[in-house]
């Protein structure tokens, strides 16, 4: 008989039954946002959804993460609005692709589970499935020894969403003097902040309780503003056959996103007095003296979304964005492009 001591899995790091209690926890968040489509329950070994009422329905998938965003929540013990930064990010990218989405799976990674923060954390992703109308139908909470420092974790996400064949956003609709519309950003939304963290707190020395006068709010609550989602004027203007192309702006930029959604014989020109910067990109750009380029290319100055819309419908699509109560500005228009000229000029 060995002499050994027993060692079982939570010595090694793994804490079965707090898994199961966290479990227990997602598994009433992801039923509050189960749609008709949904088959299965969470806890199989795959979700199984059902198609319904499409014509010739194309699939529209993405993946994506929150990022270094998430050291601001572990700095502030604030989890519960990361998850719905990860659902609207997601949604964003395939919504510019013309797709409504059907479902969503989140990957939640941690050194040691905590069930509660992975509660507060599976609750944002929940709110926010809710109000995009996707269902919240499985995914996978890893518990990690050694893989991630105390108290910190990763989250990720997938979306699958659909769109008729005849309404997908593939950039062909896109003409030289399509006028480009800018829709707001609720802040720095999910990029960025790697230079912004070294910047306020390390360069300046702020800390997330910081008042910065020119921003009018705390710095935590200023870096911690939801990524907002982009569905609703999007699919209303898309219905109303008012819109062309749509690029999500997210890391890259202006510079790098907007070109994104145009064909390949076209560019566009940025009207840079079109909008005001907001004032907390500014802070950015002054405590690190960013050049330019570099400014653009990082944060999204307070654009999270730009459409392209014919001239002729310009009027209607504003019209529908004032009855939706969304700020809309002329940011710039869709030129042709020559190979070997700037795809982006900014004027």
């Amino acid at each position: 008989m060995s002499s050994r001591l027993p060692i079982r899995y939570r010595d090694a790091g793994v804490d079965i039954d707090e898994a199961d209690r966290a479990v227990s926890s997602i598994k009433k968040l992801a039923r509050q946002t189960f749609t008709r489509g949904v088959l299965t329950d969470i806890g199989t070994f795959g979700a199984a959804f059902q198609l319904q009422r499409w014509h010739k329905p194309v699939l529209v998938s993405s993946a994506d993460g929150v990022g270094t965003k998430l050291k601001i929540a572990f700095l502030t013990g604030r989890h519960s609005t990361v998850g719905e930064d990860l659902v609207n990010h997601c949604v964003n990218d395939i919504a510019v692709q013309g797709a409504a989405p059907l479902f969503f799976l989140d990957y939640f990674a941690v050194g040691k589970l905590n069930a509660t923060v992975a509660a507060e954390v599976v609750s944002g992703i929940a709110r926010g499935c809710r109000q995009n109308g996707c269902a919240l139908i499985g995914g996978e909470t890893a518990e990690m020894p050694g893989m991630y420092s105390n108290g910190e974790y990763d989250l990720a996400g997938f979306i699958v969403g659909v769109a008729e064949r005849s309404q997908l956003l593939t950039g062909k609709r896109v003409r030289a003097g399509d006028v480009l519309l800018a829709l707001p950003s609720s802040g720095l939304h999910t990029n960025g902040y790697s230079l912004a963290r070294r910047l306020l707190f390390d360069r300046a020395g702020y800390g997330p309780k910081t008042v910065l006068p020119e921003v009018g709010a705390r710095l935590d609550d200023a870096l911690l503003a939801v990524h907002r989602s982009y569905l609703k004027p999007i699919r209303r203007l898309l219905e109303a056959g008012l819109l062309n192309g749509a690029a999500h702006i997210t890391g890259g930029g202006i510079t790098d996103n907007t070109p994104r959604m145009l064909p390949k014989d076209l560019g566009v020109v940025i009207d840079t007095n079109a909008w005001k910067i907001p004032p907390l990109f500014e802070v950015l750009r002054h405590i690190g003296n960013i050049p330019e380029d570099d400014f653009r290319r990082t944060f999204n100055l307070g654009v999270g979304m730009i459409l392209a819309i014919s001239a002729r419908h310009l009027s209607k699509a504003e019209s529908l964005l004032r009855r939706l109560r969304e700020p809309a500005f002329r940011i710039g228009t869709v030129v042709s492009w020559r190979r070997g000229g700037p795809r982006l000029e900014y004027r």
